[in-house]
């Protein structure tokens, strides 16, 4: 799933575009894509968009007469550009805005699985909608980080991916951000030094930043990622090779030597965790 520097990538990448003309013809939209019917997606045309916003892992594109959102979330597989006038795309977008420059903004989705979203709302709506998010990731600072991470008896890796607590990490940045960290996965939020809370909040940093720069510049994940997804690749810290855990739902990346003093750990679900 895209995250907070993919997300914020695209988000800088469309802001100009997508607000230059007014809306032409808004849709088609698959039926399993578009969440909304009131107000149609007709109600958009003729107007303009003011740019676009993000909040987490979710895009926004407000009407510049401030009376509807466009709130797209693109899943898993969902990936969203914008196509200049005469330029090609897909024969089959998952949805589409057409502009009256010719341009248009297309969602594709990979897989036969549509998990994609496109919501047409109030502002108010939007606001109800987003109101179970967390405080944005970048930014968040050492002082607001201990207050979460001391109301929170989670382990970190959990306590990071999940939205409710901070918003825009997922499984992939978790993996960067803790190893950069040199924190456990699952080491327990409620029992870091308040080094450990500063290191990791450098690390948040750090890290979005990166992949925000590297994204910005159209890097792929294998130039991106230095943990996710590199199992027994050496540790581009320590040389040791990083290893995972496997979950029903995700995979834990970490390297032994930088985050767990040489141990590995262990599934919960095949044998006790070693910490």
């Amino acid at each position: 799933m895209p995250e907070l520097p993919e997300m914020e990538a695209w988000r800088r990448q469309l802001d100009d575009p997508v607000s230059a003309f007014p809306v032409a013809k808004a849709g088609p939209a698959h039926i399993a894509t578009l969440k909304t019917f009131d107000p149609p997606l007709s109600t958009l045309e003729g107007r303009r968009l003011a740019g676009a916003k993000r909040r987490a892992k979710r895009l926004l594109f407000p009407t510049e007469d401030g009376e509807l959102v466009l709130l797209v979330h693109l899943m898993s597989a969902g990936r969203i550009r914008y196509l200049a006038a005469g330029e090609k795309g897909p024969k089959t977008p998952a949805f589409q805005l057409a502009f009256e420059g010719g341009g248009r903004l297309v969602l594709t989705e990979a897989g036969a699985k549509k998990r994609a979203g496109v919501w047409l709302l109030t502002p108010d709506a939007v606001e109800a909608e987003l109101e179970h998010l967390g405080p944005e990731a970048l930014g968040l600072g050492p002082e607001r980080l201990g207050e979460i991470l001391a109301e929170q008896p989670r382990r970190l890796h959990s306590l990071l991916r999940d939205q409710r607590v901070i918003a825009g990490i997922g499984r992939a940045w978790a993996n960067e951000i803790l190893h950069a960290a040199q924190l456990s996965p699952f080491a327990p939020a409620q029992g870091l030094s308040p080094g450990q809370v500063s290191q990791l909040a450098a690390a948040v940093d750090s890290e979005l930043e990166r992949g925000l720069e590297l994204r910005e510049r159209g890097a792929k994940d294998a130039k991106v990622y230095r943990v996710h997804n590199k199992l027994h690749e050496p540790c581009h810290v320590c040389g040791a090779p990083i290893e995972r855990v496997d979950f029903e739902e995700h995979t834990i990346f970490y390297c032994p030597r930088c985050q767990t003093g040489g141990r590995l750990l262990k599934d919960r679900r095949l044998s006790r965790l070693l910490r």
